[in-house]
């Protein structure tokens, strides 16, 4: 057991009120809540794009929807040595380019990881979806999509950005239907207004959307392009 590098972490431990010294008490606990916290943040440290890895969930929405899912899933594994994600509702980030939605998105992950819960959070972006189930010799897709589908926690971020095709439109149904029917927590984000919703995934993707998620509209103008002027 080694301490973790807490760098950028000061506003997510606030949040919970936790500090440092809790986190990085080596208790010798496999199983205790900083044990669990460090492994939560020594991934996200290690797996979250660089460019969001001081990214906080600061829209009160977003973080409302987190604190519910923390809520709901010590309910349901009360008696459990470590807290794992369960059954919830899932969460859909729509807005234009560049407003913050896959910031609020990672910012969310960073913002559970302190918690002593473990997620097993799996994130991808649609484009990388389809490129990791797309057919090709000597990969299951299969097994590939069963990892998706089944992870506890999921990210996908530009649900709808890509050319819709047959294709594309299957793994989208497969995927929410699976993720709807079994209430495993989704994190979605889109560029697509509301009511654009259903013309861009379809609507029997776009009807489980809206019953599944707890939808949060995110305004403004395009951050980056505001950087780069």
């Amino acid at each position: 057991m080694t301490p973790v590098d807490l760098t950028g972490w000061n506003t997510a431990l606030d949040a919970h009120n936790l500090t440092p010294a809790f986190i990085n008490d080596l208790t010798g606990d496999p199983y205790d809540h900083p044990a669990t916290a460090r492994t939560e943040i020594r991934r996200a440290n290690d797996t979250i794009p660089f460019i969001y890895r001081t990214a906080i969930a600061d829209h009160t929405e977003v973080s409302s929807w987190a604190d519910r899912l923390i809520t709901t899933t010590r309910e349901q594994t009360t008696g459990r040595i470590v807290p794992t994600i369960g059954r919830h509702r899932s969460l859909l980030l729509l807005g234009p380019t560049g407003v913050g939605k896959t910031h609020q998105a990672y910012g969310t992950l960073r913002y559970l990881a302190p918690t002593g819960i473990r997620t097993a959070w799996t994130a991808t972006s649609s484009a990388d979806l389809y490129a990791a189930l797309r057919p090709r010799a000597g990969v299951d897709s299969e097994s590939e999509f069963r990892r998706y589908a089944h992870a506890p926690l999921l990210l996908v971020d530009d649900l709808g950005a890509a050319k819709s095709s047959e294709w594309t439109e299957e793994i989208n149904f497969r995927l929410v239907n699976h993720r709807y029917e079994n209430q495993l927590p989704t994190i979605f984000t889109s560029n697509v207004l509301p009511k654009e919703l259903a013309d861009r995934v379809g609507d029997r993707v776009s009807s489980r959307l809206i019953e599944m998620c707890d939808r949060v509209v995110i305004q403004g103008t395009d951050r980056r392009r505001q950087a780069a002027a």
